[in-house]
């Protein structure tokens, strides 16, 4: 499967619906890892699948920020680290 890792992605369902989150990995049934640092750590991630998220990032448009890049390199990473990279990622969107 592909690697989704870094990406920013937004979802569609679920109680978490409109939430903004980072893909931290894929698990073995093909499901995104998604944490946001708050309602979901990066401890236990929410397995979702990827019909149910919007892509706000792709391989061609990635998020350029130095905690996205470590997580790429498959560093560890904190949940502080993560909001801040998504509350800057917000920021930038608006």
């Amino acid at each position: 499967m592909y690697d989704y890792t870094g990406w920013i992605v937004r979802s569609n369902a679920g109680r978490d619906k409109d939430g903004i989150f980072c893909v931290i990995g894929v698990d073995e049934q093909q499901r995104l890892l998604l944490a946001d640092g708050k309602r979901r750590k990066v401890a236990g991630p929410k397995p979702k699948k990827l019909g149910h998220v919007c892509c706000l990032t792709d391989q061609l448009h990635m998020y350029d920020h130095p905690v996205i890049e470590k997580l790429k390199q498959g560093k560890a990473l904190t949940d502080k680290e993560l909001r801040r990279a998504l509350a800057a990622f917000r920021a930038k969107e608006v």
